[in-house]
């Protein structure tokens, strides 16, 4: 089950990544805001590329964790750039798009399936012990941890 959940966190942002990178030239032209939206796509491709390889080489909650903020974060951009024109917000140019075409789709159901993956993955995976907890609980005072009295 576990390595279930790595592989479809990985693919899912493996979807997200390749269709962010691919359609990145095409988002340049986008208006408002300092920065380009041809940036902010391959800024989305490097992070969801590096989230998925971080599940992939350690299933822990911290990178589910990370892996589910940059899944989450991305479908919920698409939804909200899909819906409603926000216009350019501070820094971020005007994203809005509302329509919708297959690779939009590609992209809608990895980081889905990602967020949904990960936050499964986190919820499920157990934290990593520390230093100096391995160690057998001590016996109450008394047992035979202890020297007896006579």
């Amino acid at each position: 089950m576990k390595i279930l959940l790595r592989l479809l966190v990985a693919a899912g942002l493996a979807a997200d990544a390749y269709v962010h990178w691919v359609f990145a030239p095409d988002m340049a032209f986008v208006e408002g805001g300092s920065i380009g939206g041809d940036v902010l796509f391959r800024a989305q491709a490097v992070a969801a590329a590096l989230a998925g390889v971080l599940v992939l080489a350690w299933a822990r909650r911290w990178t589910y964790a990370i892996a589910f903020l940059v899944a989450a974060s991305a479908v919920g951009a698409l939804l909200l750039y899909y819906s409603v024109d926000v216009g350019a917000i501070g820094p971020l140019p005007d994203m809005y798009e509302p329509v919708w075409y297959g690779e939009k789709t590609i992209s809608a159901v990895g980081e889905g399936v990602a967020a949904l993956a990960a936050l499964a993955g986190f919820l499920t995976a157990r934290p990593r012990r520390t230093a100096g907890t391995d160690e057998p609980p001590a016996e109450a005072p008394g047992g035979p941890l202890q020297p007896q009295q006579r």
